[in-house]
């Protein structure tokens, strides 16, 4: 019996100690922190990766559209100016 009491003192006063210096009372705990964060940030990048590709896909399609809506506009001018001199000649 007075060893189970030595070791609660023990780990009450370990815990006091872990407390008062602004660390988790256990060590796994703080290795599970450790852990959230990088998994957290690791997350964040990848996700960053995503959205970086998708609006890259965006941009490029946006630019072919607006290329083939030149095109477009190109080709009525050139058809209203031929229409213009089939009524003029």
């Amino acid at each position: 019996m007075e060893a189970v009491t030595d070791l609660d003192r023990l780990i009450e006063h370990r815990a006091r100690q872990a407390r008062q210096n602004g660390n988790p009372e256990r060590p796994a705990e703080a290795a599970w922190a450790e852990s959230v964060r990088r998994y957290n940030a690791k997350n964040r990048k990848q996700i960053r990766r995503e959205w970086y590709a998708y609006f890259r896909r965006i941009a490029e399609s946006l630019r072919r559209r607006a290329e083939e809506y030149d095109q477009r506009a190109e080709a009525l001018m050139e058809g209203q100016s031929e229409v213009k001199k089939g009524r003029e000649a």
